[in-house]
């Protein structure tokens, strides 16, 4: 039902290749005209990618090689020869669903004014249209660096039905084609940011035979919480250059730290575990929420905001958002916890495995996409495939690739941050960091047969 596959290749344009058809495809196509029209097709530009090698059937986490002559604009567009690079097409058949690439757009002379609303009803529509349900099945989410990400993922959590799974890649760069966006009108003032691959279930497919398919999303998360929680007290957003300043207060103290004092006391918690740690504020929001003009809802949510520095006046982290008065955590990469995390994975993966043989529906899993952070890889681990090992070692032979992002999306229960009381685990988080998604998808075939 899947067939993923990478090309090694010496040239600059790397990309993965995602298509989903309405008729299984075994082999590469010559001329992607012969898929149809209709087909969306959605080229990604990622920071590395996963999966087999079309030659020699190895399997390989890849991250491109960065050399000084990647920086030279010369002859050879900045690839030298040694850098490791390939092309990777992953064609997918997904029974009782149709499929469509839906953009989210933004005005060009107006950076921060992105449409989510319009994203988000488009969604809807196009998912309603299909199966009588506003919320669809799956969303894979591309979206562009430094294009307000964190507020497009807080929406469609809130206004999808948590049936829905929506997984995907953060940051990166893509171009697309759907019949969808043909039929978009999009002035010269407007520009795509991100793009939605929708799987809706087809209402009017034949109850006989088709089966059902599903879609299962599991989160590794490489982040160590430490030390106390604190209060934003002062901030300051600078939005032209996604950056925030801010100063802080423990948790139960009137006194306002700066930025210097803030991360020497995370400095003194963390001692010499970690010699060159990268940190991030783990911040809770609670926001009001409306889609178009409809009631406002309340959404809490976890943000994920990197520290970029400090002085004696701030601590700067990047993009927007903060509020006085929400509370935030720091946590840093840690390879320790993304180990434990792995095997955790494995764990499900398998009762996942066991449960479908347990309970006679001949639920089987045909394929698996992965979403995990360019800060990972053999250089995080130590070894490499780390993140690829929970999936090839309980599903060996079945399809999986992926690919190494700028932010992993991944929404459901996967808040593996928060501890505590029930109302601190009902808090959200769909955008993640240091990370890997793993979208599992299974098909039960017709009357078990």
């Amino acid at each position: 039902m899947w067939w993923v596959k990478y090309y090694p290749v010496r040239f600059g344009l790397i990309s993965l290749l995602l298509l989903l058809v309405p008729t299984l495809i075994s082999a590469l196509p010559t001329n992607f005209a012969k898929l149809g029209s209709k087909v969306p097709v959605i080229t990604n530009d990622p920071s590395g990618i996963i999966g087999r090698n079309a030659f020699s059937d190895e399997f390989k986490e890849i991250q491109w090689e960065v050399t000084e002559e990647d920086d030279d604009p010369g002859e050879n567009h900045g690839v030298s020869d040694s850098a490791n690079r390939a092309v990777m097409l992953t064609v997918g058949f997904v029974p009782g669903l149709k499929v469509e690439a839906i953009p989210l757009l933004k005005q060009a002379e107006e950076p921060h004014v992105v449409m989510v609303d319009k994203f988000v009803m488009d969604i809807r529509e196009f998912s309603t249209s299909i199966s009588g349900r506003t919320s669809p099945a799956a969303i894979i989410v591309f979206n562009q660096p430094d294009v307000g990400v964190k507020s497009v993922m807080e929406k469609l959590d809130y206004a999808m039905s948590p049936d829905t799974v929506i997984v995907g890649d953060g940051g990166c760069e893509f171009i697309h084609r759907s019949e969808n966006s043909k039929n978009t009108t999009i002035s010269d003032e407007q520009i795509f940011v991100a793009v939605a691959l929708v799987f809706a279930f087809d209402q009017n497919r034949s109850p006989v035979g088709t089966g059902q398919t599903q879609f299962h999303a599991i989160l590794s998360s490489g982040l160590s919480p430490i030390g106390p929680t604190y209060k934003a007290a002062s901030v300051r957003e600078k939005p032209h250059d996604s950056l925030t300043w801010l100063t802080a207060r423990r948790d139960g103290s009137r006194e306002n730290l700066d930025g210097e004092t803030i991360l020497s006391q995370v400095y003194d918690e963390l001692g010499d575990r970690i010699q060159f740690p990268t940190f991030y504020i783990g911040v809770t929001k609670r926001r009001k929420c409306s889609v178009g003009k409809e009631k406002l809802g309340w959404i809490t949510s976890l943000a994920f905001h990197e520290v970029l520095g400090d002085n004696q006046e701030y601590l700067f982290v990047g993009d927007i958002g903060i509020k006085t008065g929400d509370t935030f955590r720091f946590y840093h990469s840690d390879s320790t916890t993304a180990l434990s995390s792995i095997s955790n994975v494995s764990d499900q993966l398998r009762s996942f495995k066991e449960a479908s043989i347990a309970d006679g529906n001949k639920r089987e899993v045909f394929g698996s996409l992965i979403f995990t952070c360019c800060g990972r890889g053999e250089s995080f681990f130590g070894r490499p495939n780390v993140d690829s090992s929970p999936f090839l070692e309980n599903f060996p032979g079945v399809t999986f690739g992926g690919t190494f992002c700028g932010g992993e999306i991944g929404r459901g229960d996967l808040t593996p941050y928060v501890t505590g009381s029930q109302e601190q685990k009902s808090i959200r988080c769909c955008l993640h960091v240091y990370s890997a998604v793993y979208l599992v998808m299974s098909y039960t075939p017709s009357n078990g047969n």
